[in-house]
């Protein structure tokens, strides 16, 4: 008697999600093999998709939107970047989707690797006056985190507000000894989506995977490096891992420290008085960027639409870093279609990546890629997580989103984009230089001809791309 009531309400389960998805669905594809998981994999394709599968831009679940968002003051920016007439409507794109407006009055500092961002890091902390705001996908114990603990504690003693945004999953690991501390010394923190039982199901999959810092609404940190001590020491199976990050002073830096706030409130449910913050403009440098949050709450997938756009827009040349290059159908399609044209497209990565099924995952790719023309250069000199493409000379983008489903639809993500020659082409010449140490895939016939079994693992890989 238990078992045909056991099977009566998973199919009575399975008819409900397959309604939900028939209603709520984006792509006929994804949709179809969602059907197919739900009914040919009893309980688990249930499950799978419940963790993966549901359109959290629909349900709106984890809605960030509140009266801390960045179109507060955007009224009052009018700034018009120097700019090709094709790269006006990326700009058109990211104010509309993203809702932050380009603003000029900025000055940036590209940062290479943990040694030179940590000394830039750390010196700005220790100028605050009012606020130090820091939001981490990873956070982790170690040297870098307690000489974190000690800068907090002397800033406090000094009537600095300090408030840690950490990720529930990402930051799994950081110690609740460490925690206790931050709480004792009077530093705020808040956990973003904690890892709860009750929430499990609903939250695993989307993570804030921004990396934030900003003192005193005057200097801001972002980009790839998160607060791990491996940025420093090296990883014992990749080596040294090579990133790049942004030191930005500006008016641009309101707009960083109200997508930390607007977080905050979600993680903490405490609401920080925003009217207090002070926009500061540079008046020697004039730097045009724009900063691009996205999330599963966004009414348009915004970093997919901006990051296509840009490869449709480029003319002379795209370079992308990145280690986690899964492209859907869209991307993929734009990046062969520019190579084609005769845009010179570049793609440089490490030569593996800290996630094995990932590592066959990406590499799946490049055989489409060598059709197209792509050129891939493979680094071997340590592990690459830098996310970065540079186009044109014109525009340049440094952040944390990745060109995977995973950053361009689940997580909330924090890349600018910066319009300024003279920092494009310093980004290139550095380019070249990495791929100049780098192993050059050129050859179509060759890769194509590569053993069988290799193309039978990333076969099996590129079928679970939408999950990675």
């Amino acid at each position: 008697m238990l078992i045909p009531i056991l099977i009566g309400l998973y199919i009575l389960i399975a008819l409900i999600m397959v309604v939900s998805l028939l209603l709520n669905g984006v792509r006929p594809s994804k949709t179809l093999a969602w059907l197919l998981a739900i009914f040919t994999i009893p309980v688990a394709g249930i499950l799978l998709y419940l963790l993966f599968g549901r359109n959290r831009r629909k349900s709106k679940m984890f809605s960030l939107k509140n009266e801390f968002g960045p179109l507060e003051q955007s009224e009052e920016i009018h700034c018009d970047p120097k700019l090709s007439i094709n790269k006006h409507k990326i700009t058109s794109l990211i104010t509309k989707t993203a809702k932050c407006p380009v603003t000029c009055h900025n000055d940036l500092e590209l940062l290479k690797d943990g040694q030179q961002t940590f000394e830039h890091i750390f010196h700005a902390l220790e100028e605050a006056q009012d606020h130090i705001h820091l939001q981490y996908y990873i956070f982790e114990d170690g040297l870098l985190a307690d000489r974190l603990l000690d800068v907090f504690e002397r800033k406090v003693n000094e009537n600095v507000t300090v408030r840690l945004l950490y990720d529930g999953i990402g930051s799994y690991s950081l110690s609740k000894k460490y925690l206790k501390k931050l709480n004792e010394i009077g530093v705020e923190t808040a956990q973003f989506l904690p890892f709860k039982f009750g929430r499990f199901l609903a939250s695993l999959n989307y993570r804030n995977h921004r990396k934030i810092i900003i003192i005193d609404n005057k200097i801001g940190f972002t980009g790839g490096i998160n607060i791990s001590d491996k940025y420093l020491k090296g990883d014992p199976a990749l080596g040294k891992w090579h990133d790049t990050h942004l030191k930005i002073e500006g008016e641009a830096v309101d707009f960083l420290n109200r997508l930390f706030v607007t977080d905050w409130f979600l993680a903490s449910e405490k609401k920080v008085d925003v009217s207090t913050f002070n926009i500061h403009k540079t008046l020697e440098r004039d730097t045009s960027l724009q900063i691009v949050p996205s999330g599963p709450d966004d009414d348009f997938d915004v970093m997919e639409q901006v990051y296509f756009s840009i490869i449709n827009s480029a003319e002379k040349y795209l370079y992308i870093v990145n280690p986690y290059i899964i492209p859907n159908h869209a991307i993929l399609q734009a990046l062969m279609t520019a190579a084609l044209s005769g845009v010179d497209v570049r793609i440089l990565m490490s030569t593996s990546t800290d996630i094995k099924l990932v590592d066959w995952c990406v590499r799946a790719y490049f055989e489409s890629y060598l059709k197209a023309g792509i050129k891939i250069y493979l680094y071997a000199d340590g592990f690459l997580h830098s996310k970065v493409m540079l186009c044109d000379d014109e525009i340049a983008s440094i952040g944390t989103a990745n060109l995977d489903n995973r950053s361009l639809q689940q997580n909330y993500e924090a890349q600018v984009f910066v319009y300024d020659a003279p920092l494009c082409q310093q980004m290139k010449s550095d380019f070249l230089k990495d791929c100049e140490r780098s192993l050059l895939l050129d050859d179509y016939e060759a890769h194509k001809n590569r053993p069988w079994t290799k193309k039978l693992i990333e076969g099996f890989a590129k079928l679970l791309s939408p999950l990675l």
